[in-house]
C-alpha cells in the first residue's frame, strides 16, 4: 500500500502549497480558478475520509466548541449571510486539518511541508528575479483592472529584488512579503529537521536551508523575525526539558512562562528602539490605528461580537471602511486575538484562548515526553509540533493568519494530532545514511 501513503503525501503537499500560497492561484487564475483548485482538493480529502473511515468528530472539545460558537453567531450576526459563508469556509478548512491529522503521520507531514515550501521559495526567487531583471517594473495580478494611482500594496511584485539594501522587500509568487517570510520560516524549521535526521542528501538540505534564510533576509519581516526568536527560545526550553525529570520540567516551564511575560513586557516598553532596529515604524506599520478601530468596534458588542467573518468581507459594514490606509482597505485586524474578540466577543475569545493554550501544552508534551507509540519518531522530528505551534502563536499577535487557510490547517493538525489517542499511524522514516549516495524521498 505504498502508493496510498505516497498519494497522501502528494495531496497534503498540494493542499499546503495552495493554502500557504493562496494568492498565487488567485492572482494567476482569478478567484474562480482558485475556487476550482480548492474544490478539487476538498473533494480529495472527503474521498480519503470516506476511504479510511475517519471519524471527523474526534477533535478537541474546546476546538469543537469554538467552531460551534462561530456557527451559532449567524443568529446574532450583523451580516448573517456573510457569516454563513465564512462559517462554511472555516468548517471546510478545519475539516481538512482534522482528516489530515487522522491520516497523515508526523513524518509524512514533514515531507509534504518540505515539498510545498521548496516550490513556494523556489518559484518566488525565480519570479522576483525575472520581474527585477527582465520585466524591470512592477507586476500586477492577472484578471484585475485597477484605476491609477495604484497603491503599492496592490502589486503582485514591486520589482524590489535589487533594492533590498535601500528598504525594498520581495513579495514572491505569494504576492505578500509577510506570507513569503512565513513560508520561509516554516521551511527553515522543516529543512533543519530534515538535515539533522539525514532525511534528504546533506547538500540538498543545506541548499534549502540557505534558500530559506536568503528569503527571510529579502522579505525583511519584523513579525517573523520575532516569531523565529520565539522558536529559538522554545527550542532551548525543550532541549533542556528533555534532560530533566517531570518535577524539574514543571519548574522549568513555570520559569519559562515568567521569562516570556517579562520579555514581552520589556519588548513593549522598548518597542520604539527595537522597531527602529528592525526597520519598522513606531506605529507597527499602521497596526496601532487598526487595533484602535477594532477595539472600539468590539466595545459596541463585547459579549458575543459582531458575528464570525474570518477574513473581513469588504462588501459589508463595518468592514468596508473600518481600516482604510493610503487607499488600501485592510481585511484583517492584524491580530488573531483581536479579530476573534471583535467577531465572537468575550465568549469566543475565552474559547479561543483555551484552544490555543491546551494545544500548545500538548505539543510541548509531545516534543519532550513521547508516548510509547511515538518512540519511532526521532528527537529532531518531535520538535516539529512545538516549533511550528510557537511560530503560529507568536505570529498571531500581529497577524490573523492562524484563523484562515494554511495557518488554520496547520494549527488544527497539531491541535488534533497532539491528542495521544488521536495520533495518526507512524509511517516509515526514510533517512539518508551518513556518506551514502542513495536517494531519499523529498
Amino acid at each position: 500500500m505504498n502508493w496510498v501513503r505516497e498519494s497522501r503525501v502528494a495531496l497534503t503537499a498540494l493542499t499546503l502549497f495552495t493554502l500557504l500560497a493562496g494568492d498565487f492561484w488567485r492572482y494567476l487564475l482569478s478567484w474562480w480558478g482558485w475556487g476550482i483548485v480548492v474544490a478539487v482538493l476538498l473533494a480529495g480529502w472527503i474521498a480519503l475520509a470516506i476511504k479510511t473511515r475517519v471519524n471527523p468528530r474526534r477533535i478537541p472539545i474546546a476546538l469543537a466548541a469554538f467552531i460551534l460558537v462561530a456557527a451559532l453567531s449567524t443568529i446574532w450576526s450583523a451580516y448573517p449571510l456573510t457569516t454563513l459563508l465564512a462559517v462554511s469556509t472555516t468548517v471546510a478548512t478545519v475539516f481538512v486539518g482534522v482528516i489530515m491529522a487522522a491520516t497523515v503521520s508526523l513524518e509524512q507531514l514533514l515531507r509534504a511541508l518540505g515539498v510545498a515550501i521548496r516550490w513556494i521559495i523556489g518559484l518566488s526567487l525565480v519570479f522576483e528575479f525575472v520581474v527585477a531583471a527582465i520585466v524591470r517594473g512592477p507586476v500586477l495580478p492577472l484578471w484585475v483592472d485597477y484605476t491609477p494611482p495604484i497603491p503599492r500594496a496592490f502589486y503582485w511584485s514591486r520589482a524590489e529584488l535589487f533594492e533590498v539594501f535601500d528598504g525594498g522587500r520581495i513579495q514572491g509568487m505569494v504576492g505578500n512579503a509577510n506570507l513569503l517570510a512565513t513560508a520561509a520560516a516554516l521551511g527553515l524549521i522543516v529543512f533543519a529537521i530534515q538535515l539533522v535526521d539525514r532525511r534528504v542528501p546533506v547538500v540538498t538540505a543545506w541548499f534549502w536551508v540557505g534558500a530559506a534564510g536568503l528569503t527571510l533576509l529579502l522579505t525583511q519581516s519584523a513579525t517573523i523575525t520575532i516569531a523565529l526568536a520565539g522558536c529559538a527560545f522554545t527550542l532551548g526550553v525543550i532541549m533542556l526539558a528533555r534532560r530533566l525529570d517531570r518535577r524539574r520540567r514543571r519548574m522549568l516551564y513555570t520559569g519559562s512562562v515568567g521569562i516570556g511575560v517579562v520579555g514581552t513586557g520589556t519588548a513593549i516598553a522598548l518597542r520604539e528602539p527595537l522597531l527602529e532596529l528592525l526597520g519598522r515604524s513606531s506605529d507597527l506599520t499602521n497596526r496601532l490605528d487598526i487595533w484602535e478601530s477594532v477595539i472600539g468596534l468590539w466595545a459596541e458588542r463585547p459579549a458575543f461580537g459582531w458575528g464570525w467573518v474570518s477574513y473581513w468581507a469588504p462588501w459589508v459594514e463595518p468592514y468596508s471602511d473600518l481600516a482604510v490606509i493610503n487607499g488600501v482597505t485592510y481585511l484583517q485586524a492584524h491580530s488573531a486575538w483581536l479579530d476573534v474578540a471583535m467577531q465572537l466577543g468575550v465568549v469566543g475569545l475565552a474559547l479561543f484562548t483555551v484552544v490555543v493554550v491546551t494545544a500548545v501544552l500538548r505539543c510541548a508534551s509531545w516534543s519532550t515526553d513521547p508516548a510509547e507509540g511515538e518512540l519511532a519518531h526521532t528527537p529532531a522530528l518531535r520538535l516539529l509540533p512545538a516549533l511550528i505551534m510557537t511560530l503560529l502563536v507568536v505570529q498571531s499577535f500581529a497577524e490573523s493568519r492562524m484563523l484562515v487557510e494554511g495557518g488554520l490547517v496547520l494549527f488544527t493538525f497539531f491541535a488534533v494530532a497532539s491528542m495521544r489517542a488521536g495520533l495518526p499511524p507512524i509511517a516509515p522514516s526514510p533517512r539518508v545514511s551518513v556518506g551514502a549516495p542513495g536517494r531519499a524521498s523529498p
